[in-house]
């Protein structure tokens, strides 16, 4: 806990139970929605209100603490890997969400063709296929044919 309470402390927020089982669950799990969240801080702290929950999830993302990604047709998932400009793979099966390194490896990573006047500090790329479980269990029929990207690995 020591380092969590360290980390909200330099974030510049009080050191509360609540804000450190949630930066605790965000950092065990992966890529969780709120609903998840408050049930391990609930098992972990006792009695938690949902909205102290989502209001703790929002003090720690503006605090830079924790990242909310929001892929299409999904509720907001919250992870602790900040600070870079890293992207998403999504199983459109079961919802898993991985981590997929920047391709060029310098924010934003991908330039638009246009900026319309803005800065542009960060871009979001959202990959979406199939998961190898659901792979191995069938990829549900009412999608789209794969198309395969070889694996860089």
């Amino acid at each position: 806990m020591d380092n969590v309470a360290d980390d909200l402390r330099s974030a510049g927020l009080r050191v509360t139970a609540a804000r450190v089982a949630i930066l605790e669950q965000v950092r065990s799990g992966n890529h969780l929605d709120a609903e998840r969240i408050a049930r391990g801080v609930r098992g972990a702290v006792g009695h938690v209100s949902t909205q102290a929950v989502y209001d703790g999830l929002h003090a720690l993302t503006r605090a830079g603490l924790l990242r909310r990604i929001e892929p299409a047709g999904s509720p907001a998932r919250f992870e602790a890997r900040v600070g870079d400009n890293h992207h998403h793979i999504v199983c459109r099966s079961c919802g898993e969400v991985s981590d997929i390194d920047c391709v060029v490896g310098e924010a934003p990573c991908v330039e638009p063709s246009q900026t319309h006047g803005f800065v542009v500090e960060e871009a979001e790329v959202v990959f979406w296929g199939v998961c190898p479980q659901c792979q191995e269990q069938g990829a549900p029929p009412d999608r789209p044919p794969a198309r395969r990207v070889p694996d860089a690995s």
